[in-house]
């Protein structure tokens, strides 16, 4: 899952990208509110973290343009703030979460965990599909109650899918959610990455839909 931080605190930045990387998160970082417009605007992200106090461009005015351009992307947004008009103006701008500052950064992931499951269409905090289950809080996933020894970029890919079971992901699409904004992207290591997988779940635990990309298929024996 690859997430979008703008916020100008370098030192709260730092602590909080270095938390969601070491919760198997992809992230693409800004300090500046234009340039992180632009890369909501123009990137492929899972959720978004959005500061208000932000040089450049406010928060409030970056949420706005993601809006007003159709970016449904979930955003969470932080402040130092704590009236609640401007939490009220927030979420009535689009957001789908509030973080007042200061919080603690179990908090934040938890959050970020529950607005991706939600927008994915999952309710519970695990994801059980094809034989498989996935537990976003310990990055784990597991098969008939075994963990499978994923490396972080197998438990992305496997993660998306998970997320996503029907639907059939383009090389495209799961290279966008999985690598960051500075990563060397080659689409021919997705099939390699696929292939390993199939070796850890089953052989047909992912179905190839020539010309369109993958779909998680049924694994369970």
């Amino acid at each position: 899952m690859r997430i979008l931080l703008i916020e100008d605190d370098t030192r709260l930045a730092r602590q909080i990208a270095e938390a969601l990387e070491r919760a198997g998160y992809t992230v693409d970082r800004s300090a500046d509110g234009e340039d992180g417009w632009f890369m909501g605007d123009s990137g492929v992200y899972d959720a978004a973290i959005l500061d208000l106090g932000l040089p450049g461009l406010d928060g409030l005015s970056v949420l706005r343009r993601w809006r007003d351009a159709k970016r449904a992307m979930p955003v969470l947004i932080l402040t130092a703030r704590a009236s609640w008009r401007e939490k009220v103006t927030g979420l009535r701008e689009g957001a789908d979460d509030y973080l007042t500052k200061p919080f603690e950064i179990e908090e934040l992931l938890a959050r970020i965990e529950a607005l991706i499951r939600r927008a994915s269409g999952h309710a519970t905090a695990e994801i059980s599909v094809a034989g498989l289950r996935l537990d976003p809080s310990t990055q784990r996933i597991s098969r008939d109650g075994a963990p499978l020894d994923l490396t972080a970029l197998e438990y992305r890919a496997l993660a998306y899918l998970m997320m996503h079971p029907a639907k059939v992901v383009s090389k495209t699409e799961l290279t966008e959610h999985i690598y960051g904004q500075d990563d060397d992207r080659d689409s021919n290591v997705i099939e390699v990455l696929v292939n390993r997988l199939r070796k850890k779940i089953g052989a047909d635990a992912i179905r190839t839909r020539r010309g369109q990309g993958y779909q998680l298929a049924d694994v369970t024996p």
